[in-house]
């Protein structure tokens, strides 16, 4: 009798038998990575997998499949690189900005990226989020009129049943403070199927304006499923929003950013937000420098629609918060005056210098 084949990995052992580990390197090379971070593909992602000769050079594979890369972690690196802990009230609850929180609902995700900033919190044995957890995560909210959006984060929101992000959708409805819910998730992009007519029907009759923030960072994700997965939540009411992080090996180009960003917008994604990518351990190789960003952002200003284009921010280590780091484009050269700089790199004054007379014929 056949073996039906696996859906999803979630050993060294699942993908060495799935050829999904890097050439030359067995499971023996892996033993220590796969005692500290979390392993998870799907066939969802395995499909959009392109160089199966070279995975850890493909755009998909990077992200997702283990190198040993991960086990040298440099001494700048934090085992909570957003400093989340120092803005937990209560078991869940991420307060870091006056006006809006993260729920944290789920320390599980239908897949694990190998960049992952929260890496080390969430997977198979993390402390589980518990009923009376979410209560007084809920009775934080409740009793903090300030709120004004709750975002729920992870892991990721969108693993859980619909019964339980139903339940949760409806308590925060009941909260008059609380305008906008935010789900930021990988699952309509790493697991679109899970994107079912229920989930759909909760997320529609929710009375807040709901806004999902889909994570994905490079254009060779975007498959059939993908694309329904948006309209399902399009036709659910929801707004979507996109949020990629800038990787080295996988989109840390102008013309792989570009046509990611024109290919969501034609989707009716808006993008959002590219990160820099997070201190998190062993993630150095990952990383590029924030000139780096800046020159390919530079690149896309001009090049891409306003609609097309996501705001360049950090994560300040130590729970400081997210700022732009974008090229600044225009410098004070004296009280009201300014140096701008245009898309081509040419510099003007600002207001426009005369070339002289009183300016009257």
């Amino acid at each position: 009798m056949s073996v039906a084949p696996k859906t999803r990995y979630k050993s060294v052992s699942d993908l060495e038998q799935a050829g999904l580990l890097p050439g030359g390197c067995s499971s023996h090379d892996y033993a220590d990575l796969a005692q500290r971070y979390a392993i998870g593909v799907n066939a969802q992602i395995e499909a959009t997998i392109a160089d199966r000769a070279d995975l850890l050079a493909d755009p998909v594979g990077r992200q997702y499949i283990p190198s040993p890369a991960e086990l040298r972690t440099l001494p700048e690196e934090l085992g909570d690189p957003t400093g989340d802990d120092a803005h937990s009230p209560v078991k869940g609850i991420v307060h870091r900005y006056p006006d809006r929180v993260l729920l944290k609902i789920s320390n599980i995700c239908a897949v694990y990226c190998r960049y992952c900033f929260r890496r080390e919190m969430v997977g198979p044995g993390q402390e589980a989020f518990t009923d009376s957890d979410l209560e007084a995560a809920l009775a934080y909210i409740e009793a903090t009129p300030g709120i004004w959006e709750v975002i729920l984060t992870g892991g990721d929101p969108l693993v859980l049943s619909a019964r339980r992000l139903e339940s949760v959708l409806t308590r925060l409805n009941r909260i008059s403070h609380v305008q906008v819910v935010r789900i930021h998730s990988r699952v309509p992009v790493a697991g679109p199927q899970r994107i079912t007519e229920t989930v759909c029907s909760v997320i529609k009759d929710s009375t807040k304006p709901v806004f999902v923030v889909v994570h994905i960072n490079h254009a060779q994700e975007i498959t059939p499923e993908v694309e329904a997965a948006f309209a399902h939540l399009r036709a659910a009411g929801c707004s979507l929003l996109s949020q990629s992080v800038l990787l080295k090996g996988v989109n840390d180009d102008p013309a792989v950013l570009e046509a990611l960003f024109r290919r969501l917008i034609t989707l009716h994604v808006k993008p959002y937000y590219l990160h820099h990518p997070d201190l998190a351990p062993g993630t150095g190789h990952f990383r590029v420098e924030i000139e780096t960003g800046r020159a390919i952002m530079r690149a896309l200003q001009g090049r891409l629609s306003g609609i097309c284009l996501p705001r360049y921010v950090l994560d300040i280590p130590g729970g400081f918060g997210k700022v732009p780091v974008e090229h600044p484009y225009a410098i004070q050269a004296a009280p009201g005056r300014y140096i701008v700089e245009d898309i081509d790199g040419a510099l003007h004054s600002y207001p426009p210098v005369k070339s002289g007379g009183d300016g009257h014929g």
